[in-house]
């Protein structure tokens, strides 16, 4: 009888119509609230269980998070997530600018008018770069007066995060970008948006209908074929002494693997969590030496903000690279929790940081090594619930790949440090054209904040582009010449993407969102020629800096 009157009682609950007011008190209280299908979502018990990670949960605190859990996670998932429902909403949510980028949040009292439940979001983020809001009737962003503004501006943000000095044209430029993205992609008012939204769901019903997310485990059977093929040529040219070539086929090797750790990583060969992800780490930690956990939470934290400055860690690469004027301030990452430094370094290195992208990306994998350990160190991965074994056999995975790697084959089987180095080179930068592909397909996108009105899909075609490659090329670039679709769909079977680019394609006719693709080569053209571009700015910044200074002319704020 208790029972029954406990799960009648929880019943209850969970259809009990909670407003925006309430939930907007909920979050004020340091609740993180997401809204699922309609359900309001209380995951602050699943925050250090999550697989993915906190900061993915974090980042859609406050908004509808419908698409991007869909997107992410099993229909299985999905069901669980149920079990944190304390409520509902009725009609159409408008979303909060979640906590982490900035959002502030009023406690509710039961005095509180409900008539704030129809106005516009007041918890929106104070730009690092400046304070700015959407105007409701142009739907340009404008600068709010500091008498109305709900939010802190940059100057009362916390030391922590606040910019350094920033000089003025930077705020122009900022505006430019969200005006030249406001012109070529669909307008981000509700009606609008709403609409694409509704096509997209249609269209994820469609390539299910088309039976797209099912595997396709033939295709593996020739991936594994490949992968054995370069692991043999490795130890065979290892035995006869050929050095550097036995390290081009494990760099091969490497190269192919990484696709596969990708697919399994997002759940998309058996759709079963622990198989794909114990899969994952086999081959990353065992085989790469590089850590499956830290890929899988750094990615899905970039598959929901993708190409922000301040939140995706995809494109914070200071001081070696920057892909905004964004990155001419001291800006802080939400995902490392740190400050990224404008600094002597940055100011030096990206002036040439188009003529030094591929002679860095050549040595990209070392970073990855890094990132692995401070993940690890960090003991940033679960320490609770189904994945909290995880931990403890991607240390085993780090301690075996050095074993065989650093131990039998880097010391034992080569004689001499020269040949030592020349295979830890060549292995390591074979792997390059990886680190090419996966900067290729955001680097020269958008980084323009169009605000908390703008849907899922239409974000990620407007950060996202496509590569055109003959179907032969596959193999090479690994699924990840379809990015734009792939962030579409994340779980989508690699092997299926091509397919699937159709589709894609038909719904951007239908929605008037522009599909961005290019060639190859001409994707790494227009890549070089951004990194040229934002080379250029910071050039001129520092002219016009040295200029007014010895002018005695100060223009920051």
């Amino acid at each position: 009888m208790a029972v029954s009157k406990l799960a009648a009682s929880v019943a209850v609950r969970k259809q009990r119509v909670l407003s925006r007011r309430e939930i907007e008190g909920l979050i004020a209280e340091g609740q993180h609230i997401i809204i699922y299908d309609g359900k309001v979502l209380k995951t602050d018990a699943w925050l250090e269980f999550h697989p993915g990670g906190e900061k993915a949960i974090k980042h859609m605190v406050g908004r509808d998070a419908t698409d991007e859990i869909n997107a992410l996670h099993s229909q299985e998932t999905c069901q669980r997530m149920l079990s944190f429902q304390i409520g509902r909403i009725e009609n159409r949510w408008t979303n909060f600018v979640p906590p982490i980028q900035g959002g502030q949040f009023r406690p509710y009292s039961q005095d509180d008018s409900e008539s704030d439940d129809s106005s516009p979001p007041r918890s929106r983020t104070p730009s690092i770069i400046f304070d700015e809001a959407i105007d409701e009737k142009t739907g340009l962003r404008r600068r709010p007066s500091t008498a109305t503004s709900t939010s802190s501006s940059p100057s009362t943000l916390p030391a922590d995060r606040k910019s350094g000095p920033r000089p003025l044209f930077l705020d122009a430029r900022t505006q430019q970008e969200i005006a030249a993205d406001l012109a070529k992609y669909p307008p981000v008012d509700n009606a609008s948006q709403d609409a694409i939204v509704q096509k997209y769901r249609e269209l994820y019903r469609r390539l299910e209908a088309a039976g797209l997310f099912q595997c396709n485990y033939s295709a593996y059977l020739i991936e594994s074929c490949r992968y054995t093929l370069f692991a043999a040529l490795s130890y065979i040219f290892l035995r006869l002494g050929w050095y550097g070539t036995s390290a081009f086929f494990l760099g091969c090797l490497w190269h192919q693997l990484v696709f596969t750790v990708h697919d399994s990583a997002h759940i998309g060969i058996t759709h079963n969590y622990h198989f794909d992800t114990v899969l994952a780490i086999l081959i990353a930690d065992f085989i790469g030496g590089l850590s499956a956990g830290w890929w899988k939470r750094s990615h899905n934290v970039h598959h929901i903000v993708t190409n922000s400055a301040e939140h995706d860690p995809d494109i914070q690469h200071l001081p070696f690279f920057a892909v905004s004027h964004k990155f001419f301030t001291n800006i802080r990452s939400t995902y490392y929790d740190r400050v990224l430094h404008f600094d002597a370094a940055s100011r030096f290195l990206l002036k040439f940081q188009h003529y030094l992208y591929y002679v860095i990306l050549a040595f990209a994998r070392f970073n990855l090594y890094r990132l692995s350990w401070e993940y690890l160190l960090k003991r940033q991965a679960p320490r609770k619930g189904p994945a909290w074994w995880h931990y403890w056999l991607e240390v085993t995975g780090q301690v075996v790949f050095w074993y065989w790697f650093g131990y039998r084959l880097l010391y034992l089987s080569i004689p001499d440090w020269g040949n030592r180095i020349l295979f830890l080179l060549v292995s390591h930068v074979t792997t390059s054209p990886l680190h090419v592909q996966i900067t290729l397909s955001h680097f020269s996108m958008s980084t323009a904040d169009l605000g908390v009105r703008e849907s899922f899909p239409q974000k990620m075609l407007r950060t996202t582009m496509d590569v055109d490659c003959p179907a032969w090329l596959d193999f090479f670039h690994g699924g990840l010449q379809f990015q734009a679709v792939h962030h579409l769909f994340p779980r989508l079977p690699r092997h299926n993407l091509r397919a699937a680019q159709q589709y894609v394609k038909e719904f951007c006719k239908e929605t008037g969102i522009p599909y961005t693709i290019f060639t190859f080569v001409d994707g790494n053209k227009d890549v070089v020629s951004h990194l040229g571009e934002i080379a250029k700015q910071v050039r001129m910044m520092e002219e016009c800096t040295k200029s007014m200074t010895k002018e005695g002319m100060i223009s920051y704020n």
